[in-house]
Formats: C-alpha cells, structure tokens, sequence
C-alpha cells in the first residue's frame, strides 16, 4: 500500500534539494544551476473530472493546477492534458509561472490525467504562483505555496490541495490536511470498485474553523475565514506553544518506565519499556532487522511536541521495516493521545481517540467534519486506517469535487 509518507517521495526529495517548500518543509533559497528542458509526453491517461459544487465561487473564478514529478523530473498538466516539464523560462515579467487550468464555463471540466505523481491544486478568486527554480542537482522545480507562511505570495489566495500518484499500479491517492484546511474538496475514485473520501458534512467547514478556534491554545491557527492553519507550522510561525505537547509526552515515558508497551505492525509484535529517557523495543528473532536494529533493538529518544506534531525528528519513519513502522505508530498514538492508556498499541477504536485535554484538536476537528470520519489531519493518520486516503489497482476516471462551503 502507498500511503501519503510515500507518495510525494521523489516530488519531496527534490523539493528537499532545492529548500522548496513541500507538504510541511520551509520556504528557502534554491541553489543556482542550469537544466535542460526535455519535450512534452503524450495526453494518455485516465479521465479527470473537475466539478465545483462549493456554492461560494463561480467556474469563472476557479483554476486547477497539476504539478509533481514524473520521476526524472517535475512537471505539470497543461489545459489539453499534455505533460510538460517544468521550465525556470516559464517565468512570466512578475516572476511566475502561469500554469493555471481554467474551468469550463459551465459543468464539469474533463481532462486527462497523465501517469505522474503529484497534487491538484485548486485555487479561488485568484490564481496561484508558482515560480519555477533550479534545484541543487540543477534541474527545474517548483516553489510550492505555503499557505501557513504570512510571507508566502499565495497567503491571500484561497486554495487547498489533493494527493495522488497515478502509476502502472494503478491510482492513489488522497485529500490532504496535514499542511492546512482550507477548501472542501471529495474525491471519487472509479475502478476496480468505487470509492469516495473526504466529503464534508454539512455546514462542517465552518465547524471546523470554530472547533479550532475554540481550542485551548489552537485559536491563533484560524486565519480569518481562509484557511487553519496545521498545529505545527503554527508552531513555527509562532502560533502554537512549543511545549504543548510536552506534559502528555511526559506522561507516557513516565508509564512505560514501569511497564511494557506493545507495539504490533506489519512485520510483528515489539515489546518497549523506557530505559534510561529512551522508550527501547526489542525486535524479536525472525523479523528483518535492517541497519535500524543491528542488535535487536530500536529506540526512540523522548520527542518534542514538534517531532509529534510533524511526525518527523524523533519520530521519523525510514523504511526499514523495524523502527519507522513503530515510530508511524507512536506519533499516531500521541497525536491521538491514546498511548498512556492503552498499552497495545496501535488502537483502533476511534471512540478512544482525542479524549485527552492535550491532544491534537485540529485533526480531532477534520475527523469529526468528515462524513466517513477520515481525514489527513497529520503524517501518521494512515495508522490502523484513519486516512482520507484511497487507492484502485484498475482505475478507470478520477472525480475532484469542490463541496459546498
């Protein structure tokens, strides 16, 4: 299964590269280089409908946006489907591309989607800017808009994104709110089956915006009526304490000091108790160990409220099979605030969720707006499958909803 800590890998190594900001990474400078730019692909693909049911914005004041990587190199989706890459010549007089796709006049807007990995942006009122850069390795890129980020050019735009890598496996793909929520956006996925995600209930943006805002500590991430800004990038920009995390992290090291906690993932069952500040699992005989547990342990140094809320640091999740499959559990868990009570972990109970005064409350909001109560309200969300996430081996048309606001 890909899950979104996969899907944007190459188009996130090359962001990396360049400082670009991308699903959670600061805005910084690009190094200088050149790159050569290579010839347009061919239109093949599947269906993708574009419908705007937002009630709040005509067609006329809607444009798209596909952007990502091919896996050689980044691109983006023209208006006749075709994919072409990324070019720093693509650069208007004001500094930026201009790769919007407009709606049609009326309807839905169809156009193919080309195999690529990426995101559909959706902006409203106003377009979005891009600026093409050159990345450390010299090729073309894009600067991503950083909506949590005062700064950013795109800070005033109303706009929100969707995920999906669309490849010979098939098609995955997801509505987003790791970074922020902003616009209501549903997929429909036709297939093998079909399947939708991320549909809002009725009059639930608006509950969001006041759920968060009515959270202790979480009222400084609503900006206005655009958008709420991600716990974690409101504690970068100075939002969001530091340290609120920090007692309820305090009490789990605290309790699996005198006790075991089980951590069961894919490739087994880990047994952890905190041995001097580090929480140390063993990993039993028989389970590929991999560099991240040359002598059948991996441990995990007591994380920062930002290691949790960014699912990073402490916690980051390599893919070895051992330590990152156990770190995506515990940042689910103290997102959810469910590890000191619960000593098998993961838990898969929504009802044991966000119970905790200190908790993730932003994607406590997401979840409860969302109709089958999934959402992407931080990186480790695909946990025991809570994830606005869903993927078709034989996909046939993709459908991007703008719901009613």
């Amino acid at each position: 299964m890909i899950t979104r800590r996969s899907l944007l890998g190459g188009l996130a190594a090359g962001a990396a590269a360049s400082g670009i900001a991308l699903a959670g990474r600061a805005n910084g400078a690009p190094a200088p280089a050149t790159a050569p730019r290579g010839p347009a692909r061919s239109a093949a693909g599947m269906s993708l409908h574009l419908v705007n049911n937002s009630g709040a914005y005509a067609n006329s004041s809607v444009w798209i946006y596909i952007v990502g990587t091919d896996g050689t190199q980044q691109v983006h989706v023209t208006p006749d489907g075709e994919l072409k890459p990324v070019a720093t010549a693509d650069n208007g007089p004001d500094g930026f591309t201009d790769y919007a796709i407009p709606l049609a006049g009326s309807g839905t807007t169809t156009l193919q989607l080309p195999r690529m990995s990426g995101r559909i942006y959706t902006a409203l009122g106003g377009k979005l800017k891009f600026k093409a850069v050159e990345d450390g390795n010299g090729k073309a890129a894009l600067a991503y808009p950083a909506g949590w980020v005062a700064g950013d050019p795109n800070y005033d735009v109303l706009h929100d994104c969707a995920e999906f890598t669309y490849n010979a496996g098939g098609m995955y793909c997801n509505t987003t709110m790791v970074d922020m929520f902003s616009v209501p956006l549903a997929i429909k996925l036709t297939g093998a089956k079909d399947q939708t995600t991320g549909t809002l209930k009725d009059g639930a943006r608006a509950k969001v915006f006041a759920d968060v805002r009515a959270a202790d500590g979480f009222d400084r991430l609503v900006i206005g009526d655009r958008r709420v800004i991600a716990p974690g990038h409101g504690l970068d920009s100075g939002l969001f304490a530091p340290d609120y995390l920090a007692p309820a992290i305090d009490e789990a090291w605290s309790a699996y000091a005198a006790k075991d906690l089980s951590v069961t993932t894919n490739a087994g069952t880990f047994t952890g108790r905190v041995r001097d500040g580090k929480l140390v699992f063993t990993v039993p005989q028989g389970i590929r160990r991999g560099a991240a547990a040359p002598t059948g342990t991996v441990s995990f140094d007591k994380p920062s409220t930002r290691d949790v809320l960014f699912c990073d640091g402490t916690l980051a999740a390599p893919n070895d099979g051992t330590l990152g499959p156990i770190a995506a559990v515990l940042g689910a868990a103290l997102n959810r605030s469910t590890l000191t009570a619960h000593a098998a972990q993961p838990t898969t109970d929504p009802a044991t969720f966000y119970r905790e005064r200190l908790t993730n409350h932003y994607a406590k909001a997401m979840h409860a707006a969302t109709r089958d109560g999934r959402a992407y309200g931080f990186a480790f969300d695909d946990v025991a499958g809570f994830a606005s996430y869903i993927e078709d081996p034989a996909p046939k048309e993709i459908t991007l909803t703008l719901t009613p606001f």
